[in-house]
């Protein structure tokens, strides 16, 4: 996987609770790629500097080699109390 959806990539990056927290935020422009105001929907690409302005505080974070998945904990959560 080269890249991934904005929204997506915040998500599970945990840097939102829900993927519609980081699409809002994208929307009011809390969100930089590469300097430039990030829309929801923009590709996330390995080396890619986003700059995060959320509750939790200011973030720059540098886009790793892989991009991963959101966790494996709601896989788990659903064996346990299905």
């Amino acid at each position: 996987m080269t890249s991934v959806r904005m929204d997506k990539w915040l998500w599970a990056a945990r840097f939102f609770r829900t993927r519609a927290l980081a699409a809002k935020a994208c929307e009011l422009g809390r969100i930089q790629s590469n300097g430039q105001p990030a829309k929801p929907a923009r590709d996330v690409r390995i080396d890619d500097m986003l700059q995060v302005t959320s509750e939790g505080g200011d973030f720059q974070v540098r886009v790793p080699l892989r991009l991963h998945k959101p966790s494996t904990a709601r896989r788990r959560r659903a064996g346990i109390y299905a």
